[in-house]
């Protein structure tokens, strides 16, 4: 029997890489499924916030000055603490709840940034050319991996010390009252096309077939960067015209 439980256990932490086609397949497909519902509860949240004026006055006066810096470290440790409990835990509940309590965080963050983008034009039109565009290259990207099936993991020291450069130069900025520019934005949508491509190739190799939620994450979240920036990007160019 202990034997038996063994090799239930070693099945059940199998990288997905190993499973047969058919299990490859409905992780895949588990997995984009989770994504689309995070996107949707994005949308949903994101909409709420927006009509809740008590909400919006919060995350607009927060976007200002010193305070954008507490946001953004409470976005931090509430990222770092759903990755855990997503990865970690194998209890359903608990990883779901993980990836709604990224999901309210993601809105939140992005209320300044919808909330101009909107008030620039008087309509959704730079949203929704953003996000025909982050959807676009998401899917190409994410066709690269899972049809090559090429392991993209060494692309992670790269986005870490990216990263790290990144929340620097933020905070510097903050700190010292330059505005990055356009070329950031620019090098930030690489850095998330670089962090798609990673986190589908960890989805394809390093997940076991049990982590689609925890897999789902890393995706929004690299979906959510893309977005971020190209939004950024169309927002700068349009104030430009």
């Amino acid at each position: 029997m202990a034997i038996r439980d063994q090799e239930r256990v070693l099945d059940y932490f199998l990288p997905v890489a190993r499973e047969n086609e058919i299990e490859k397949a409905d992780f895949i497909r588990k997995t984009y499924w989770h994504v689309a519902l995070a996107v949707l509860g994005f949308v949903a949240v994101e909409a709420l916030f927006l009509n809740t004026p008590f909400i919006l006055s919060i995350g607009l006066k927060m976007a200002q000055g010193w305070t954008w810096l507490l946001v953004l470290g409470g976005f931090m440790f509430v990222t770092n603490m759903a990755t855990r409990w997503a990865h970690t835990s194998t209890n359903r509940n608990q990883q779901y709840l993980a990836l709604g309590l990224y999901v309210v965080a993601e809105a939140f963050i992005f209320i300044p940034l919808i909330y101009i983008a909107i008030a620039s034009t008087g309509d959704f039109s730079l949203i929704n050319q953003a996000a025909v565009m982050t959807l676009t290259l998401f899917i190409a990207l994410s066709a690269v991996v899972i049809l090559t099936r090429k392991d993209f993991s060494f692309l992670r020291s790269i986005i870490t010390v990216g990263s790290f450069i990144a929340i620097g130069l933020v905070v510097a900025g903050m700190l010292f009252g330059f505005t990055l520019g356009l070329w950031f934005s620019v090098a930030m949508v690489a850095l998330a096309a670089g962090s798609i491509l990673y986190q589908t190739s960890n989805m394809v190799h390093e997940y076991h077939k049990e982590q689609y939620v925890a897999a789902s994450m890393g995706l929004f979240a690299s979906l959510m960067l893309l977005f971020w920036y190209i939004l950024s990007i169309l927002l700068r160019l349009s104030s430009n015209n």
